[in-house]
């Protein structure tokens, strides 16, 4: 394939992707929101008032990079895994891996679209942040790129789990048992400062805490973690789970027979 046919190849896949989550916006983008908003109404004014401040900041300031974060994780995941899954059940997955396309425009366009969604869903819990509490931006750029990466990390992870599915249910494995409760370890809630120093050793195996202390750090200015240290974890995870995603592809696992 030439240099245009290979742009109008991944322009194409790329719209196609972003085409389908924004038609459904009801079920896509309007859903996510709904839930931060509970979490802000629940955890924020209900249960913040009581708890009080937590690294010098109001209760439901100190939640909210966190839950814009949890935002961008389900978005990106739920976009990668639910498209990517209904492609190769609907077998139009084989089609694309027999046509002169290559892996890498196959995988980008589906990575880059569930980004582009976990963003989006991001910046819509950011916006609706702005009813519950004030956030004055500490870096923006750390922002950016953290919400980046992390979009970046959770649709490849929504792709390897949508390979190895062999139905609807095992779409729903890694929600169920690796994200919910490594998001609720990740210190959206609370200051790993307020645990035990064992449970502090453990909760730096975590890598979402990496993520959500960067976006805390990009928005407040605070953070458990060095963000220097955050950014290598998160941006190593990434390649490490898209080098998996190329080879898994490659290999045509739960695709061939």
């Amino acid at each position: 394939m030439t240099t245009r046919e290979l742009c109008r190849s991944f322009i194409y896949l790329l719209y196609k992707e972003n085409a389908r989550y924004v038609i459904l916006w009801k079920e896509t983008l309007l859903p996510p929101a709904l839930t931060m908003l509970l979490y802000y109404a629940i955890f924020g004014t209900l249960i913040g008032d009581r708890i009080g401040e937590m690294g010098g900041y109001d209760y439901v300031q100190f939640i909210a990079p966190g839950l814009v974060m949890l935002a961008v994780i389900t978005g990106s995941y739920e976009n990668a895994v639910a498209s990517f899954f209904f492609e190769k059940f609907i077998k139009s997955v084989e089609e694309m891996l027999i046509s002169p396309t290559p892996l890498l425009i196959i995988l980008l366009s589906t990575i880059l679209s569930s980004c582009m969604r976990g963003i989006l869903v991001g910046v819509i819990v950011l916006l609706l942040s702005s009813f519950f509490t004030e956030l004055h931006i500490h870096h923006l750029g750390t922002v950016i790129w953290v919400m980046i990466l992390t979009s970046l990390l959770f649709a490849c992870l929504g792709m390897i789990n949508a390979l190895y599915a062999d139905n609807f249910d095992h779409i729903t494995v890694i929600p169920n048992f690796v994200l919910t409760p490594f998001t609720y370890l990740g210190g959206i809630f609370y200051s790993i400062d307020l645990l035990p120093p064992f449970w502090q050793t453990v909760s730096l195996f975590n890598p979402i805490l990496y993520m959500i202390n960067a976006l805390r750090y990009g928005i407040l200015g605070i953070s458990d973690i060095s963000l220097l240290i955050s950014f290598v974890m998160v941006f190593f995870t990434f390649i490490t789970l898209f080098s998996v995603c190329w080879y898994l592809l490659a290999k045509g696992v739960g695709i061939k027979t």
